[in-house]
């Protein structure tokens, strides 16, 4: 399986056999035994150190204690910690590959607010899942340790306060090498996740998912909400422009060409009406090619989808992408170096029947069966 070279470092479960690519796709033999990495084989020595993945055979004894989710056997659907998926709920990242982490923020939004709560319900509604992915038979549990984190404590009176909690809390949980899944919360969140990451992982390629372009300036004398988190995240350098993908942008504009700016800074920009009446497949493939190694950051705001589907949102927009083709992207990213994801802007106050957050819920999972380290038997 794939894992990322930081990931084995920094777990140092039992003795890890290797395979990596070193330069012109040389391999060489690696193994870590939990205190050291040695390196045999030509051409390789610093490459090693660089290198994203790792194509790594794991020995059975060092993973056979993963955590599972709660199966009906275990426990009713309606019993049980409303943990996502129901998984073990621990404090810190310690020995964990993957972990899910709410932010219950909605201070940074300009509409309808609620998005506060998105967190609780989409954990609520993941009852629902189960451990195998039958589309894409991906086993994530399998593969890699994951866990909820809980909340991320934050100041509901003070937005960049609330920012500075966000960051510093991403800086330890990114300190083991795991990659967070990211349950909103408005989109002022991926702002401050991406300092940290830029600090721990470096600059990153982003993959936008949103009816809305979030590179506003200056609203209201504000600086940070969330219309602005990748204005931001360019001027800091956190995002690499001529790697930013943003996907379903549509809606009615301040400006006759709305999308001018960010594209002359390099974005690609697909809008929603590029999506109509195809498959996002062959989008992909150009997104993987763009990408290569270099690690990748999946933000996915609900609104990107149609309300008609999805309307549990505070800023829905007609005419945006299909679950179906939400589906597509996130499979896609397969293949990705992807070192986060995030789910954001579920506002169950206007999510009636909860399609919005059990939708939520299912994309967060694609999500976790598209990281670096998980199998698929298709």
């Amino acid at each position: 399986m794939w894992r990322s070279l930081r990931s084995v470092v920094a777990t140092g479960v039992g003795s890890t056999r290797c395979r990596v690519a070193g330069v012109g796709g040389t391999r060489c033999a690696v193994v870590f035994d939990g205190s050291s990495l040695s390196v045999g084989g030509s051409r390789c020595g610093e490459d090693v150190a660089r290198s994203f993945h790792l194509s790594v055979t794991c020995q059975a004894s060092s993973r056979s204690n993963l955590n599972k989710p709660l199966t009906v056997d275990d426990m009713t659907r309606l019993g049980g910690i409303a943990s996502f998926m129901r998984l073990p709920v621990q404090s810190d990242t310690q020995g964990l590959d993957a972990c899910f982490v709410g932010i219950p923020l909605d201070i940074g939004t300009s509409n309808k607010s609620g998005t506060r709560l998105g967190p609780r319900q989409i954990r609520c509604e993941s009852v629902l899942l189960k451990p195998y992915n039958s589309a894409t038979g991906a086993a994530p549990f399998d593969c890699l340790n994951v866990a909820d984190v809980g909340d991320v404590f934050i100041n509901i009176f003070n937005l960049p306060e609330a920012c500075n909690n966000i960051r510093d809390r991403y800086m330890e949980l990114l300190s083991t090498g795991c990659i967070p899944l990211t349950m909103g919360g408005d989109h002022t969140i991926t702002y401050p996740i991406l300092q940290a990451i830029k600090a721990r992982r470096g600059r990153v390629g982003l993959v936008l998912v949103d009816a809305h372009p979030d590179v506003s300036d200056i609203t209201l004398g504000a600086k940070i909400n969330h219309g602005s988190p990748f204005r931001r995240a360019l001027e800091e350098d956190l995002i690499d422009p001529h790697a930013t993908f943003q996907i379903g942008l549509r809606g009615s504009c301040h400006a006759q060409d709305g999308n001018a700016w960010q594209i002359n800074q390099g974005f690609r920009v697909v809008s929603a009406e590029e999506c109509w009446h195809k498959s996002l497949v062959p989008l992909m493939e150009e997104v993987r090619a763009k990408m290569g190694d270099k690690p990748v950051y999946l933000s996915f705001d609900i609104d990107g989808i149609d309300p008609g589907f999805c309307p549990g949102t505070g800023a829905p927009e007609i005419g945006g992408l299909t679950s179906i083709q939400a589906l597509e992207i996130i499979r896609g990213c397969r293949g990705l170096n992807l070192v986060g994801c995030d789910l954001v802007e579920i506002s169950p106050p206007y999510d009636f029947e909860g399609t919005t957050a059990l939708t939520g819920a299912n994309l967060l999972f694609e999500m976790l069966c598209a990281l670096p380290g998980v199998t698929a038997n298709k």
